[in-house]
């Protein structure tokens, strides 16, 4: 399918042709769960591991008298309340890393990149901009009506000057092609891709 590509002050700049294994699927929302899914739980951190009642190197031989100490019957000194006792109820290590098939992966990106065409995609040629400067890029963003969140793909390294100018502005993220992923694809109202970028993730797939 061809697609206008687009200057970042809003003039035509030609077209480019979309793949249509690429960009033109229909998204299927059980896919991009899935993938959505395996991102956010490979994403979570793995809390370290506190030694519990069991797991503490301490004496179990009861040290006090049954009664008539004045004091509760205790029989072990790996019990919480002591120190160097074991932690109660302690953070146990869990594993969040779940597999997903690679193939499913790649579906779920084609996919998500697909559910932009008809509605929140724009191809601009480049990133270049002659002031580089985040009050410029803002009110550019602005007069485009790109929406509060955009994401900004380039090729193989994002273009220096627009990421120095895009760093400070909210909702604005800026990505190379090789970190093009489902989650903030589908989480940004609007996704910019340049030449370079739509070349790259294209051979990601066909390469």
């Amino acid at each position: 399918m061809k697609v206008q590509v687009l200057n970042l002050d809003g003039t035509a700049a030609g077209d480019v042709e979309l793949s249509d294994d690429v960009f033109g699927l229909e998204p299927r929302a059980d896919i991009l769960h899935r993938v959505v899914t395996w991102q956010l739980e490979n994403r979570r951190g793995i809390a370290r591991k506190a030694r519990e009642r069991s797991d503490v190197a301490r004496t179990g031989k009861k040290f006090g008298r049954q009664k008539g100490g004045g004091t509760a019957r205790h029989g072990d000194r790996k019990a919480p309340i002591f120190i160097g006792g074991g932690k109660a109820h302690g953070p146990r290590v869990r594993e969040f890393n779940i597999s997903l098939n690679k193939k499913v992966r790649a579906l779920g990106l084609k996919m998500a990149l697909s559910s932009k065409v008809n509605g929140g995609l724009v191809v601009v040629d480049n990133l270049d901009m002659t002031d580089a400067k985040t009050k410029v890029l803002a009110g550019t963003l602005a007069e485009r009506g790109f929406g509060k969140k955009v994401l900004v793909v380039d090729g193989d390294a994002v273009n220096e000057g627009f990421a120095r100018a895009a760093r400070n502005l909210i909702g604005i993220n800026v990505l190379p092609a090789i970190g093009a992923n489902v989650y903030d694809i589908l989480k940004h109202d609007t996704l910019v891709l340049t030449r370079a970028a739509v070349e790259k993730l294209e051979a990601r797939f066909h390469g």
